[in-house]
Order: C-alpha cells, then structure tokens, then sequence
C-alpha cells in the first residue's frame, strides 16, 4: 500500500522533493533529486490506505492525531510542496475522481438556515478570545490585511485595509452604516472614529458580540456605535451605507439571491455597499472535507461567476471590482508566525491536537492564496448610477505610511 502512496505523490510532485519514511524505517522519494527533502515519517500502516482513499480529509486529519510528522522542515514547507505542484488540479488519477464525487455530492448540501448558520458560526467566532489574541493585530482584524509595501507590519497592513475600505463607502457626515458580520467590532468602530456617522453591526457570535460592545463604550462611541446579535436577514431599517467584510464565505450559493436582495432592500437609494470576500479564479468549486469539518462547516469560497448573476437579479449595479491576490497570503504567513510563537500558550488554552489543526488550517490556507487560485475581491454596488463620481480617485486613500508622515509633522509643527 505505501508504495502505491509513493506512486501517487510521484505522479505530481516535479518541483521540489519529498521523503516519504515508512513505520518500517524503509524510505522512498518523489521529486526533484537534486533538491532539499522534506521528510514526511509515517506512523502507522493504516496511514498510506487512508490518503489513497480520501487524501483532502485523511491528510490534515492525520496530521492533527500525529499519524506522520515532518522532518527536515513543516507542515507549511509540505503543503508549500504539494500545493505548487498541484496547482489548481487535482493530482491525476483516481484523484479527479474523488473530486468530482464531491463535486456533485455539493448540490446536496447547499441549506444554510438561520438556526444552522448560528452553529457555523459558534463553531468558529466562539472559540476562546484568548485564541485570537496569539495571532491577530491589535484590532482583531480576523480578514485579509492590505499591504502597500514588503516592509509593513500587519498592524499597518490592517490599517491600510481599512482605510481603503473607507474610502470605497465614500463616507459623508451624519450617514448610518451598516456592518454585517461585524466581528470583534473594529471596523466599525473604525469607521465612526474617522467620520461623523453611525454605525449599526450585526453578528451571530455572542462572543464577538461582548467585545465589540464593550469596546465601543471604552473608547467613548457607544452613542454611535453599536453591535447586535441578529441575522442580517432579520433586519428592515434603510442605510445610507453598507459594509461586509469576511462574512459572505460563510452565505453559501443558494443564498446568494437572498444576501444580494437584502441589500437592496436594505440600502437607500443613494447608497453604496462594499462587500469583502475570499474568491476562487478557477470557476465554482467545493470546499475542501477537512475544513469544512473543524474549521468553516457551512463554509463556501466563490467564484465571481457565482456572485455576479445574483447580483444582478438583485438589481444592484456593480460600480468597482477590485481584486486583492497574495496580500492574504501574506496575511495568513504572518498570523501563523505569531501563532508559532505563542504555541505553548495556545497548548495551555486547548492542547497539542488543536495546535496541529491550527497549524495545518493556517498553512494551508496561506498555500491556497499563493498556489491554488485563491483571491479576494472587493466589490462596491449601487442602486443609483449616479451615486459616485465617475472618477475613480476618491477610492485611493493617502497610504498609512504617508498619514503617518503628515501627523508627525503636524505634532512637530
């Protein structure tokens, strides 16, 4: 069985070279000969028919019971490996036929209630805050940051995210908003803190929902601010403006209408939408089994095929598409070093196993950006041709790194 594992990995690995150690120390490889291996150990017989079997649920499975470790690097120089060489495929074989399994089983498992969305969400947003303080900014901006320059830390990067976000709302004085999935509040608060507006955001976390509110009073908005447990479907108030930031992967394609026809419905006349999403650019596909276990259940990635159609139907006007393609890359590279750094604490919070799931759902996740045809797309929607200027200049906030030059020298003046 190990050798017809082996076989597998040969069939698609040319760039790079992986090690592959059987629990009887006998050794076998695939790749390029010349280059540095990466050891896959292997621990017990079963492993090798598991991955034949269902490699996209067996692998990070496996890894997180300890049934292979890795010598000679990680788990994200592995699935930096696998990832390069696969590309947006699948692997040949009886590979594209698991997928293709899946692939259709998807049609099956498109509801996305209001009841199960609350449990999607619990299952990931209500984790221990202790957790996300390890890896995320100061903000707790738990999306994809923007980076004007290699040298920004991912507290300017976050900064610069929401800056643009801003200038894309064309925020005016005395305007609502509205934040769907509004998370630990930042955005929001962001918002309020550079325009005279209010904000109203919605989340299905409780605990989001704590840190968001409290938050706002400590920093003196809560009359401008403020966040509620509720489904956006829920709601019936106009806004002059509305947001959403790393909520829609979790709305699933036969939501899609619904989500674009809420904010219509939601939206003044005049007013503009800014929704933020993880993007595929190789067409509809599926979510991959293991993430869609432990980390996102109800979770689903689109393509802008899948999205535009219902736009569309919706009536909206898409005025601006932007498309954002290794900055989360970057992103995730640096949440999962910090989270590498503060491992023993994360251990403390939960154990070894959960940190060998956070540490394969972050690689992974970076790989999917850098190799597998991941994005993310930001896109402003009307209801009024007019509601913009025809220019696009306005969209282009002062860079942080400048801002930052102008408020020293204003101090200094």
């Amino acid at each position: 069985m190990k050798s017809l594992l082996v076989g597998m990995f040969r069939r698609f690995v040319k760039s790079g070279r992986i090690s592959i150690v059987g629990p009887d120390g006998t050794v076998a490889e695939a790749g390029d000969p010349a280059a540095p291996p990466i050891i896959m150990r292997i621990h017990d017989k079963r492993l090798a028919f598991d991955l034949l079997c269902d490699p996209h649920m067996a692998f990070g499975d496996a890894y997180m019971n300890g049934r292979f470790t890795i010598e000679n690097g990680d788990i994200a120089d592995l699935l930096d490996l696998i990832t390069r060489n696969l590309g947006t495929g699948f692997g040949g074989g009886h590979l594209v036929w698991i997928a293709r399994l899946r692939a259709f089983g998807r049609r099956f498992n498109r509801r996305n209630s209001g009841s199960l969305a609350k449990r999607n969400v619990a299952h990931h947003y209500d984790l221990s805050g202790g957790l996300y303080d390890l890896f995320l900014d100061h903000d707790k901006q738990y999306s994809c940051a923007f980076f004007e320059s290699p040298n920004d830390t991912l507290e300017t990067a976050q900064l610069n995210k929401k800056h643009r976000i801003a200038a894309k709302l064309a925020l005016e004085p005395g305007q609502t908003i509205l934040d769907i999935g509004s998370g630990w509040g930042g955005l929001g608060i962001f918002l309020a803190s550079i325009a005279p507006v209010d904000v109203t955001g919605v989340t299905l976390s409780t605990e989001q929902l704590k840190v968001a509110n409290a938050r706002a009073e400590s920093i003196g908005v809560g009359n401008r601010v403020r966040f509620r447990l509720e489904d956006y479907r829920s709601l019936k108030s106009k806004f002059d403006r509305i947001v959403s930031v790393g909520m829609f992967e979790h709305v699933g394609p036969s939501h899609y209408d619904e989500y674009f026809q809420q904010i219509a419905q939601l939206l003044d006349d005049d007013g503009v939408a800014l929704v933020h999403s993880i993007g595929r650019s190789d067409g509809p596909g599926t979510t991959n089994p293991w993430i869609a276990k432990y980390i996102f259940p109800g979770g689903y990635v689109p393509a802008l095929s899948e999205v535009l159609p219902a736009v569309e139907r919706a009536g909206l006007i898409v005025t601006d598409i932007e498309i954002l393609r290794l900055h989360y890359a970057k992103t995730l590279a640096e949440w999962r070093r910090r989270f590498t750094a503060n491992r023993e604490r994360a251990k403390r919070l939960y154990d070894e196993k959960f940190c060998r799931m956070w540490e394969f759902y972050l690689a992974g996740a970076e790989m999917a950006f850098r190799h597998q045809g991941q994005m993310v797309f930001q896109m402003q929607l009307t209801k009024s041709v007019d509601a913009l200027p025809i220019m696009r200049d306005y969209m282009m906030p002062v860079s942080t790194a400048a801002q930052t030059r102008a408020n020293d020298a204003a101090r200094n003046f």
